[in-house]
Order: structure tokens, then C-alpha cells, then sequence
């Protein structure tokens, strides 16, 4: 995923950038990075590697040298970035959120358009971002060639584009992300996150429309192209992505995981015997409490992350020791695990390895019981908007896994996945079976999609359900 923020000010706006940007660290883990403009010393940039160490402890520094009264910042769990680019538009910054899924073409494209050439990260591929300003570049103004970044891009795209006057701010064409705008008395910003400015002392304006691009200076913030008609914005925002403090399209994170958990809760009607429920920290809590106040069942906390020096992932070579890492954040609280049964909520399912540790973890700690609730449905395509998750095939799917166990060469009929996500199939109830018996847990009921969509609370229209209906 990623996060970005901007901001213009009539004063020096360094500090609001770089807390700002801060507020992101939940929506990406590789790098981060800010450029400021000052009227007097210019462009100034930064990029560091916060894969072991969060964003406040790399920038720092930058905080207290930097100086600018234009600035933007970025968290990515892939690309460096923000890039600065010198071409016939002048010198801008630009730092983006999203996914590109027609490089080759774009490439090509680019290069029929003239000689260019393209800086391979260590990896050998091409910067998406340094894509998107190549094509920003085909046209005769910024506004214009992101206006038609916006229609050739395959995917998603939202971007902050900062020159020496002002920021252009530009939410992707179906609005698959969110951007939002804030004011104070001395300047504007964007962000992904409305959260992230309230403490910098900005009130919230509006959030952007799909495919808007809104124009910020220190006095003003104009709409410069119109919001479409058409969004499907992700719902998984929401379920995960989202921090709990966090709003998208008028309906609060923390509210709508409280209202997941209530459906889950309805479904069980006392199904199962429970002494307590839990939520796998972070992003299940949520869910888990809306449960407990929908059934009457106590919530506990039966594992505790250690977060003293464990303030983000470290992230080895190998899935083994990755695996490892995950299961040593966790320290078990034993007097509510040993012979309890317990109820336990995580967002979601993907591959199933970690929750499957969680639940060894947990029985080898002396439960009774755990059953288990995601508080989406099976997860059965691989995101194709937002880098959910970058895994080259969607065997990498636990679902996906069985089905191909099931049905071997029908396995990828369409036909066929959507009767596995029809939750009143026998082979979706079978599916949940086997995923049940593989990863070890004594019940699984998944969110319902119809649920789901009624906990978000915005038109079924404007929300992008792929992952789980494969529905563009």
C-alpha cells in the first residue's frame, strides 16, 4: 500500500510534513521519504530505508535542518520515493500510491514519444512513480499529463505533484484510495489519512472524488479537474488498512470493524460455547469488540505484542524466519488462555500461516478451544488495484490452494470460484472445512460478504470487492 502527505504554507511547513507523514507508517513498512521547496535554498529531499526503524527515528534530523514553505512525504512498502524530475515542465517532486499493471505498455508508449530512459531500482525494475512522471511528461502541462496518467494507467494511481509554486493533488481515476483535504489559517494540506493533520491544527475540508485533482497554495486550494461519477473504492481500507482513528467516505474504521464483529456475532446466535473473545492485535481488535457488545461475551486479551523493541516488523530473507519474527512479538497472558475456549478474530485470512501459528501458540498455552472468525470473506483473487499483497500466484492463497485441491484443472474456471464464494454452496462450506482442519482450528465461520458491505454502510456500487467476488 502506501501513504502520502502534503501540505503549503504561508510559514515553514516542515514540521506538519514530517509528522504528517509519520501518521502513514501504518500503510507501508520499506521507505519513506520527504521533499520541501524553499523560496530561498530550493528543492530539498530525503529517502530512507525504515524496513527496521520507524519513520520518526530516520527523519529527525531532516526535521530540524530542512526548511520549506512547500512539502511533501510519502511511506511505501516498495518504491523510493518522493523522485525529483527536471524535464520540459521544470523541476517538480512527485511521490504516489497505487498499482501499475500495464508497465510494458506504458514504457512503450513513453519511448515511441521520444528517447527517455528509466533508472532500474536494485531489484530491475522500473520506479512506478518515475513511470507516472514520464507520462506526466508527454503533455505540454503538469495538470494535463496527470489528467492523462490518470486515463492510461491500468490499476490505480493517486499522486502528490509538487513544483516551486504550489502542490498538485490528485486522488486516482475509480478512487480506490482515498485523499483527503484539510485547512488553517496559514496554508492547506492533502493525506491519505484525514487523521493524520487534525492534531497539526487542520480542520477537514472535503475528501477528493474519484479521479479529482485539486491545486494547493498557501492561499487557496481550487478543484482543477472534476471529481467522475463512477468510484469503487476498497473496501479492505476498512477491514485493515485503515488505522482505527481513521474516516473514508463519511464512515469511521473503528465504527464499521465494531459493526463486522456484530454481524459475525449474529451469525453465530450462540452457536458456540465461549469463555472469552479476542482480536489479533492490531487490526482484529476492533472487530472482536463490536462482537463481545453483540454477544454478551467477555473480551480478553489472551496475547500481548511486545512493543517496546518491536515497533515494526523486521523483516528477514526467508518466510521461515519471517514466520519466527511474527510468533516472538507475541507473549501469551496464561491465566486466560489455559482452559478456555476461545473466540478469535483477525481481519483476514490470506495464506493462513500466521493464524495458524497463533493457534498452536495458543493451544500450546493450554486452550480448550479456539475458534476462529475473519472479519472478511475468503479471500480468493489477488488484489489487482493495491499491492495487498505482491505475490507472484494466488496459490500463495489458502483458499486457493484447496480449491486447486478440489478441482484440479477446473481449479481457475470462473464458474467455479464463484460457487466456492457463495457462502450457501456445499463447496464453499466444504472449503471452510479444509482451510478449518489445515490450520488447526476447533470452528471457522468468515464474514459474510452481504455483511460486510452493510457494516461499510456506502452504496455496494462504490466498493470494490474483488479479492473476494473477483467482480472489477
Amino acid at each position: 500500500m502506501g501513504g502520502l502527505f502534503g501540505a503549503a504554507s504561508k510559514t515553514d511547513c516542515v514540521f506538519d510534513v514530517f509528522f504528517g507523514t509519520d501518521y502513514h507508517s501504518h500503510l507501508g513498512t520499506r521507505r519513506a521519504g520527504m521533499v520541501v521547496y524553499d523560496k530561498e535554498k530550493g528543492f530539498d529531499r530525503s529517502i530512507h530505508n525504515i524496513e527496521n526503524s520507524p519513520f520518526r527515528t530516520k527523519f529527525a534530523d531532516e526535521m530540524n535542518k530542512m526548511t520549506g514553505q512547500l512539502g511533501i512525504g510519502c511511506i511505501s512498502d516498495y518504491e523510493p520515493q518522493p523522485i525529483m524530475v527536471r524535464s520540459h515542465l521544470g523541476t517538480y517532486a512527485i511521490c504516489t500510491v497505487g498499482r501499475i499493471n500495464n508497465v510494458d505498455e506504458l514504457v512503450e508508449l513513453v519511448y515511441n514519444n521520444g528517447h527517455t530512459h528509466f533508472l532500474e531500482m536494485s531489484g530491475g525494475d522500473i520506479n512506478p512513480t518515475e513511470l507516472c512522471a514520464s507520462i506526466i511528461n508527454q503533455k505540454p502541462t503538469i495538470l494535463e499529463g496527470i489528467a492523462y496518467a490518470q486515463e492510461v494507467i491500468e490499476g490505480s494511481m493517486s499522486m502528490l505533484v509538487m513544483t516551486d509554486k504550489g502542490i498538485y493533488a490528485a486522488r486516482d481515476r475509480l478512487g480506490r484510495t482515498p485523499i483527503h483535504l484539510g485547512s488553517k489559517e496559514d496554508g492547506y494540506c492533502v493525506a491519505f489519512e484525514d487523521f493524520s493533520f487534525f492534531n497539526l491544527g487542520y480542520k477537514k475540508e472535503e475528501e477528493l472524488g474519484p479521479g479529482e485533482i485539486v491545486y494547493l497554495t498557501a492561499d487557496e486550494a481550487k478543484t482543477v479537474k472534476k471529481p467522475g461519477r463512477k468510484m469503487k473504492i476498497c473496501t479492505f481500507l476498512w477491514i485493515y488498512y485503515g488505522y482505527p482513528c481513521a474516516t473514508y467516505e463519511g464512515e469511521s474504521v473503528e465504527s464499521v470493524r465494531n459493526r463486522c464483529g456484530g454481524m459475525l456475532a449474529m451469525r453465530d446466535k450462540g452457536d458456540v460455547s465461549l469463555d472469552v473473545v479476542a482480536g489479533v492485535p492490531d487490526s482484529g481488535t476492533a472487530h472482536a469488540i463490536g462482537y463481545c457488545n453483540a454477544s454478551g461475551v467477555p473480551f480478553a486479551r489472551p496475547f500481548i505484542k511486545y512493543t517496546p523493541t518491536w515497533p515494526r516488523s523486521f523483516m528477514p530473507p526467508t518466510q521461515k524466519k519471517r514466520n519466527l519474527i511474527a510468533k516472538m512479538k507475541i507473549l501469551p497472558v496464561t491465566n486466560v488462555i489455559k482452559d478456555k475456549s476461545l473466540l478469535l478474530i483477525d481481519d483476514s485470512i490470506v495464506r493462513g500461516t500466521q493464524l495458524g501459528e497463533t493457534t498452536r501458540f495458543l493451544y500450546d498455552n493450554g486452550a480448550k478451544e479456539v475458534h476462529v472468525r475473519p472479519a472478511c470473506p475468503p479471500i480468493l483473487f489477488g488484489c489487482k488495484y493495491l499491492n495487498f499483497s505482491r505475490s507472484t500466484s494466488e496459490l500463495d492463497l489458502i483458499t486457493r490452494r484447496v480449491i486447486l485441491e478440489r478441482e484440479g484443472d477446473k481449479a481457475d474456471d470462473p464458474n467455479v470460484l464463484a460457487d466456492y464464494a457463495n457462502p450457501e454452496s456445499e463447496n464453499y462450506k466444504e472449503m471452510l472445512a479444509a482451510v478449518c482442519e489445515k490450520l488447526g482450528f476447533t470452528t471457522l465461520k468468515y464474514n459474510r460478504l452481504d455483511d460486510m458491505i452493510k457494516a461499510v454502510g456506502i452504496d455496494p456500487e462504490c466498493l470494490c470487492t474483488y479479492c473476494w467476488d473477483g467482480r472489477e
